[in-house]
């Protein structure tokens, strides 16, 4: 699992009312900070990947033997140029990329899902985003009824 990690850098600072903050500073030595000094501190926020947050599946280089077992070859075929689709799934919808990439930026995110030639993506029932293409896109899809594995 990839996991997405920010830096995030703030001061922390206890400056008495009426002082003016930048006179005041860090004292060495000892580790000890005076009162009315300012301190920097260093965080981390922990991001989890988009497949996650959404629950959507992706399988990247997707083997001969897996599509056969699918039936990959007896699903329909979806074709598309350079274009941008705002999209929403009423069921789950298995899809398999052919050609081409797409991005994959849910509703309210700007973040991105990337996936390519090779994958195997299902998208889960009422999942809502924006798909772009930068050129030639082909898939093939099969919708997943309640039930099927």
């Amino acid at each position: 699992m990839a996991v997405a990690m920010t830096a995030l850098s703030f001061s922390l600072s206890s400056v008495r009312p009426g002082s003016d903050a930048r006179t005041h500073r860090r004292v060495g030595g000892g580790g000890r900070i005076k009162s009315g000094s300012t301190m920097k501190v260093k965080a981390m926020r922990i991001e989890k990947p988009l497949e996650e947050l959404y629950n959507v599946g992706v399988e990247r280089g997707v083997s001969a033997q897996r599509l056969e077992e699918l039936g990959v070859q007896r699903w329909s075929v979806w074709k598309t140029g350079k274009c941008r689709l705002p999209w929403d799934w009423h069921v789950d919808q298995l899809v398999y990329i052919e050609e081409g990439e797409v991005r994959v930026v849910p509703e309210g995110s700007e973040r991105f899902m990337r996936f390519v030639k090779g994958d195997l993506v299902r998208y889960p029932k009422w999942f809502e985003a924006d798909l772009y293409f930068n050129g030639f896109y082909q898939e093939r899809y099969r919708f997943r009824a309640y039930g099927d594995d």
